[in-house]
């Protein structure tokens, strides 16, 4: 992913998320949701703000929170790796297992995630 479209895949998880949360997303949830470590978020975050794809600001309901919102750039970019990503997954996917596996696979990709998240204590 990174050498097509300049971003790495944490980056490509966190425009992700982002794009789900027009308001933007506090800087803890952000850790928790993706299993980041405190520091881990806030390195990767640094890097997105100084390539201009996301930025940071206070909320304005507690100032002690600092929301990450996507920008422009950073929609932009989203949209260019989801398509690079979705051929790749086609491509990979559709060469190997029927409809009805490639369709069994996603629903057990996804209680896994849902699982994980409800049951891993937050990193950090």
């Amino acid at each position: 992913m990174e050498r097509e479209s300049g971003i790495s895949h944490p980056m490509f998880e966190v425009l992700l998320h982002l794009a789900a949360a027009p308001e933007g997303v506090p800087m803890g949830d952000l850790s928790r949701d993706l299993v980041l470590t405190s520091g881990g978020a806030t390195r990767l975050v640094d890097r997105m703000v100084a390539a201009g794809l996301v930025e940071r600001c206070r909320s304005q309901s507690d100032k002690r929170v600092q929301l990450v919102t996507l920008t422009g750039e950073g929609e932009r970019t989203l949209v260019a790796a989801a398509r690079r990503h979705v051929r790749e997954l086609d491509r990979h996917v559709s060469g190997t297992l029927s409809p009805a596996q490639a369709a069994s696979m996603l629903d057990g990709l996804d209680r896994l995630g849902r699982h994980a998240r409800e049951a891993l204590p937050p990193l950090g």
